[in-house]
């Protein structure tokens, strides 16, 4: 799939969104620059808007690891694993121990080896134009046959 726009990936965010259920983990992979945390940010804007609740500001957790969203009917939990090295840091941060019922959405998830059941993966990558991106989805569970 070629997203030739902003208002193109909102779109799919949206889409992604309205089908995210409790313990759903969203992989998002792809180079610096992307759109990975702008997709994270569209659909978590999307569904603070659609449950009546304030829009913040969402930015990468590069530095922090990790942001939570609280929304009325999900809790969001936004990981950046970029400066991961190790499964050491990565078991630290208990991203699968704790808050179960939690959405995951996970930047360079390429540490993380168990199989989840509800997991979709989107590889974003750089288009020809500028302003394009190629999107590839894979998917296990309710995800496998997302496009």
């Amino acid at each position: 799939m070629i997203i030739k726009s902003l208002d193109q990936l909102n779109s799919l965010s949206k889409k992604v969104a309205d089908k995210l259920k409790e313990k759903d983990c969203i992989f998002l992979t792809g180079d610096i620059g992307v759109g990975k945390t702008t997709f994270t940010r569209y659909l978590i804007n999307y569904l603070q808007k659609k449950e009546g609740l304030k829009v913040t500001e969402v930015l990468s957790p590069t530095f922090n690891l990790l942001y939570e969203y609280d929304l009325k009917k999900l809790k969001i939990m936004h990981y950046d694993l970029y400066r991961l090295k190790n499964d050491k840091e990565l078991n630290n941060l208990g991203i699968f121990q704790e808050n179960g019922n939690a959405v995951k959405i996970i930047e360079w998830p390429s540490l993380i080896k168990n199989p989840i059941s509800d997991k979709l993966e989107i590889h974003l990558d750089y288009a020809k134009h500028g302003s394009e991106r190629k999107l590839k989805f894979l998917g296990t569970g309710k995800w496998k046959n997302f496009e």
